[in-house]
């Protein structure tokens, strides 16, 4: 199943059959690895060692390569560069141009932010890729995180292919009458006002016509609601997840020892 309104892609695959709160766990634990690794080059070993062998495993190799293209590489090298132009407190010039100079310390912690940027958008990616809101909201709930809470995650992880979807339904209706918004620059940029509108007002009535729906199916109701897909949760999820554990409190031990 490819839901259009999310970035799920299906492939049945190992990483796919896993629990949603595991997978969630898992993303958590990358993100914290990086951030509290004791040297500068963890987050891109947690890339290349987690990551991107779980992106293998589950198959979504090309899903995630248009990701870190269109995405995670422009901010990350973006990033990149600003900081090592502008940060302070760099000793070790490396080169010079202008009023501008480059410094050994500078670029590694440029370096180091940017991995870490560069990571964590990695991880969020092989969870949205591998992980279905649905599943995500109705397990954190079954778990007993408020509904409230719940929808909110799951409506933030779905607002922009949301976006997406209707804009191109709204550029196909714009076509379909006659509207140019191929040709030249100038003018494709002043199709964006038509697009803007519709997209807008667009997403306040969807908002409104969402509320109603949830309201009617006992969204707020403190009784406690059962679902019709049983999402299980194995002895191999539970074993992850103390494992997970178990690396974060060795993470967090170390960089407190070697401090």
């Amino acid at each position: 199943m490819n839901d259009r309104l999310s970035f799920y892609r299906n492939t049945n695959s190992q990483v796919h059959t896993l629990n949603p709160f595991t997978k969630l766990c898992i993303t958590l634990t990358i993100i914290m690895l990086g951030i509290f690794g004791t040297w500068y080059w963890t987050a891109s070993a947690l890339v290349l060692l987690a990551v991107l062998p779980l992106i293998l495993i589950a198959r979504l190799l090309r899903e995630y390569s248009i990701v870190a293209v269109k995405l995670i590489l422009p901010t990350a090298g973006f990033m990149f560069v600003m900081q090592s132009i502008f940060l302070p407190g760099g000793t070790t010039e490396i080169f010079q141009f202008g009023p501008f100079s480059i410094e050994l310390e500078t670029v590694q912690r440029a370096f180091l932010i940017a991995s870490r940027i560069f990571l964590m958008v990695s991880a969020f990616a092989l969870l949205l890729l591998t992980t279905h809101p649905s599943e995500l909201m109705t397990d954190l709930t079954r778990r007993g995180l408020p509904s409230q809470f719940s929808y909110v995650l799951i409506s933030t992880l779905q607002i922009i292919p949301q976006m997406q979807s209707k804009a191109q339904t709204i550029l196909s209706a714009q076509r379909s009458r006659g509207f140019d918004t191929e040709s030249t620059f100038l003018k494709r940029a002043g199709s964006l006002l038509p697009l803007v509108g519709p997209l807008v007002f667009g997403s306040l009535v969807e908002v409104e016509e969402r509320a109603i729906a949830i309201e009617a199916r006992g969204f707020t109701s403190t009784h406690v609601k059962t679902s019709l897909h049983e999402i299980p949760d194995t002895n191999t999820d539970k074993i992850i997840r103390w494992v997970l554990v178990a690396l974060v409190i060795i993470t967090l031990a170390l960089r407190i020892w070697l401090s």
